[in-house]
């Protein structure tokens, strides 16, 4: 089994790779020795301010608009665990699995950084809790994205008390305290700052994101081979495609796409036949225009790599433990000091989860106007109505095109914004939130439906490929159809198009069976 080993005592070294390794693959998640070092030296710092007199945020007082309270040695545990119960507020639908363990992965990472003061023993529990595959039930509602994914972390720490439900490795729900006994893990007695330790982060949002570009990175490459097929079947040309013509407007994203478009056209006897039975000038927009739109996304999931790349790189928490130095915070004999901070704030994060279902709204808006470019006997430059075997007998692939103009319907409707929306909470103490998550189930939502509006186009495509009878695609093109055909996609035949399987098509482009049939005549596309 795969390893992946947290902390090196700056909150840093873990990788979007190793978030992807633990919540999809299953991967082993170990502490590296800086990690357990880190993790003490923090603790023994609040260890000393919650010996002394005087109170000390998140140490020994109340939370939020509670904060002005001081509170005793005798209360402090029950205050831990009390906010833990306290928060686990969610409501709705489960999460999925994938979700809870890149946000309680990425709790980790920021715990084995040094700055939250939590003992070593608790975040062992969690790669515990991780590599025994139990699985906190997290739900759809309760986060603002401000002062952490509130909620859906508190779930998660509600697991490591013992209390809730979850889910066992056999997917099966059971009461938490038994999971964890089945597999020898004793439930934590939380100490002062670490039941606030293990809420205060955008842990789940930041886990989305980091899917979401995973999986945005195979739909767009995805897209290019639709784009490029689409154009081939329409008889469009390829001219426009020329490196030179993109270098003059140098946005990567746009170059990138134009090459991989090219790649797949290579050898094609289809394109460049817009001047025979009825002459064009230009290519439709639609058809012209896939790398500057399907390269503007790009260069917005490059934007938000970056973003996500520096999210992981932070520590976040409120308070938080440094280890000397000077500041406004409260000083303890061990020479650290706790500082409280607004670093929480899921801002970052959630505009970018924003800019993206964005780009995916317009991505899928042009595919859906090939396909229907392709569909249409006006436009399509020969091509049967509908695509049809008989025309008016039977209705081709009217409704496939229906199906995806729903679904770009759908993704226009996601792409506005959560992170310009804020509702005050905590007695107005939280009076700006980010509204982080929401962006962030929004766009995952995109994402299934980018799948699924792409699969039209690519079915849509090799069908009108293959109608072009006396003319030869590019073996890139053939390669396509042929391995779509054999996974139950397109091909010739009434009985085929009369009940087309899209969902054949969808899990052709969700688990990346184009993009290798593809690469095996392009080599690696951009």
């Amino acid at each position: 089994m795969e390893r992946v080993v947290v902390g090196d005592g700056r909150a840093a070294g873990v990788t979007a790779s190793d978030v992807l390794a633990v919540a999809r693959g299953g991967a082993r998640v170990e502490l590296s020795g800086e990690a357990l070092t880190a993790l003490a030296a923090s603790r023994r710092i609040v260890d000393a301010l919650a010996a002394e007199p005087d109170p000390v945020y998140g140490v020994s007082t109340g939370f939020g608009a509670l904060a002005t309270r001081h509170i005793g040695p005798e209360l402090r545990a029950r205050l831990q665990r009390n906010i833990v119960r306290s928060h686990a507020a969610g409501m709705g639908p489960r999460v999925e699995r994938e979700v809870v363990r890149a946000l309680m992965f990425l709790r980790l990472k920021t715990l084995c950084s040094g700055h939250t003061g939590v003992r070593p023993e608790v975040a062992q529990m969690i790669a515990d809790v991780l590599n025994a595959g139990i699985t906190p039930v997290v739900h759809e509602y309760g986060s603002l994205g401000c002062s952490g994914d509130l909620a859906p972390l508190s779930h998660c720490a509600l697991t490591l008390m013992g209390e809730g439900e979850a889910e066992g490795p056999d997917g099966a729900l059971r009461p938490a305290g038994d999971l964890l006994a089945e597999h020898g893990i004793r439930p934590v007695e939380l100490r002062e700052k670490e039941g606030l330790a293990l809420l205060n982060g955008t842990d789940g949002m930041l886990g989305m994101l980091i899917m979401a570009l995973a999986d945005l990175d195979t739909l767009y490459r995805s897209a290019d081979v639709t784009a490029a097929m689409s154009l081939e079947a329409l008889l469009g040309t390829d001219k426009v495609l020329a490196p030179e013509l993109h270098a003059i407007r140098p946005h990567p994203g746009q170059a990138a796409s134009a090459a991989n478009m090219l790649a797949v056209l290579a050898g094609s006897g289809m394109t460049g036949h817009h001047q025979d039975d009825a002459p064009r000038v230009q290519d439709a927009y639609s058809v012209r225009c896939a790398p500057q739109v399907a390269g503007a996304g790009r260069d917005t999931i490059a934007h938000a790599r970056l973003v996500a790349d520096r999210e992981l790189a932070a520590a976040i928490d409120n308070p938080v433990v440094l280890p000397g130095g000077t500041g406004s915070g409260t000083f303890g004999s061990e020479g650290g000091r706790v500082e409280s901070n607004g670093n929480f704030h899921g801002a970052p994060v959630a505009y970018v989860l924003d800019f993206l279902a964005i780009a995916v709204a317009d991505l899928g808006s042009i595919a859906e106007r090939r396909t229907d470019r392709l569909l249409d006997k006006n436009r399509s430059h020969g091509l049967p109505p509908f695509l049809a075997d008989d025309p008016g007998v039977d209705s081709g692939l009217m409704i496939a095109q229906y199906t995806q103009a729903a679904l770009v319907s759908e993704l226009k409707r996601l792409a506005v914004p959560a992170s310009a929306d804020s509702i005050p909470s905590s007695a107005m103490q939280e009076d700006h939130v980010s509204m982080g998550w929401s962006a962030a189930r929004k766009l995952r939502t995109s994402v299934d439906n980018l799948t699924r509006v792409i699969a039209v186009e690519l079915y849509a495509a090799a069908r009108a490929v293959e109608l072009r009878e006396g003319l030869t695609p590019a073996p890139a093109t053939r390669a396509v159809v042929e391995a779509a055909r054999q996974a139950g996609v397109g091909g010739p035949g009434p009985d085929r198009h009369l009940a087309p399987d899209l969902a054949a098509a969808e899990a052709f482009v969700r688990d990346g069976r184009l993009l290798t049939a593809v690469e095996k005549i392009t080599g690696p596309l951009r």
